[in-house]
């Protein structure tokens, strides 16, 4: 499993870039808010996410985690594949689409081509859990600055044996009472005392 690829930009469209790593050129494919966010030439880092099909593997690349995050609970929704999650993230950002799950916004998905209204409600039902309850003040812990120390926090306790969904909604709870103010190894602290 690639976790991401940094390398010089040899081409670079809407929908895909061809990285150089030492000398290997890696195509990932891009949404188009990826596309706006790296540059034309030089260095760049790309998170990324292979699928693996009978027929080809194939590199998604990701200008942010949270970008990332978000295609992969896009993914995980049935009916929606990778190709269905990139045209979302290149109609809408990550937060977009967020705020869309959490406010049951079925007509902002369906305006997605490709998205009818039953793959909208699906979209909605399955992951409105999983972006977090509340306030969309806080809807940005799952996608913005704190994604870092949200995932990494994730990692450390599912490696200690905790349950994903029960560790998501510990971890976000104590992120929104502290917002960035607490480390890494504070957070996954204050989560075990409350288990």
């Amino acid at each position: 499993m690639y976790d991401y690829f940094q390398g010089k930009i040899v081409e670079k469209n809407p929908a895909y870039v061809v990285l150089d790593c030492h000398g290997i050129g890696y195509v990932l494919n891009i949404s188009i808010n990826t596309f706006d966010k790296i540059q034309s030439s030089g260095e760049c880092k790309l998170y990324a996410h292979q699928a693996i099909r009978e027929d080809a593997h194939v590199l998604y690349g990701f200008a942010d985690q949270g970008e990332r995050l978000m295609f992969r609970d896009l993914i995980s929704v049935s009916g929606v594949g990778a190709a269905t999650a990139r045209v979302m993230l290149s109609s809408l950002s990550p937060n977009d689409v967020q705020n869309a799950i959490m406010s049951g916004d079925v007509s902002r998905l369906k305006a997605v081509k490709g998205i009818g209204e039953k793959t909208a409600q699906r979209i909605i039902v399955d992951l409105k859990g999983k972006m977090g309850k509340g306030d969309f003040g806080g809807a940005s812990i799952l996608l913005g600055a704190h994604n870092n120390l949200r995932s990494e926090a994730l990692n450390a306790l599912e490696t200690l044996g905790f349950a994903r969904n029960a560790a998501e909604k510990a971890v976000d709870k104590i992120v929104r009472e502290e917002g960035n103010s607490i480390s890494l190894e504070e957070l996954v602290k204050r989560v075990l005392k409350n288990f």
